[in-house]
């Protein structure tokens, strides 16, 4: 319960910095991106590294964006359901993903993901896998 806790307090950081981005104009009237996790479950009988993996949908309305951030200590897929949405590395590397493309965030990368198109929404399906669970999952970052 603490962690989900944790994790709306995250998301409410987020939607309140949505407003506040000047550099995203078209985001700036729009709502924040909706998250629906699926699965949240720490992996049983893995010798491995990585301890916990969340699934989430996300769905991003017309013309908004997640804020710029990271993921300390944990990995991120994101793979496009339907719609295009932009991905862009804080390093400059932008790509413009489609409908059943995919990228992978490593860790602890300043990114952002954004639905452009003004008129239709983007649904994402979203896996983190992280080994320190005591880490937040998100952090804003300030640009």
């Amino acid at each position: 319960m603490k962690i989900l806790r944790r994790e709306l307090l995250y998301l409410s950081g987020i939607a309140a910095a949505l407003p506040s981005m000047s550099k995203i104009v078209w985001a700036q009237t729009q709502a924040a991106p909706k998250l629906t996790q699926i699965l949240r479950k720490d992996l049983e009988s893995q010798g491995q590294v990585v301890r916990e993996t969340i699934v989430s949908i996300v769905d991003f309305g017309p013309g908004s964006a997640a804020p710029w951030h990271m993921h300390p200590g944990a990995q991120e897929m994101l793979h496009v359901i339907e719609g295009s949405l932009v991905m862009e590395i804080e390093a400059g590397t932008t790509t413009l993903l489609k409908t059943g493309e995919a990228v992978i965030v490593p860790a602890d990368t300043v990114h952002i993901a954004r639905n452009e198109n003004t008129g239709a929404s983007v649904k994402a399906l979203v896996v983190h896998s992280r080994a320190a669970k005591d880490k937040p999952l998100i952090v804003v970052v300030k640009k």
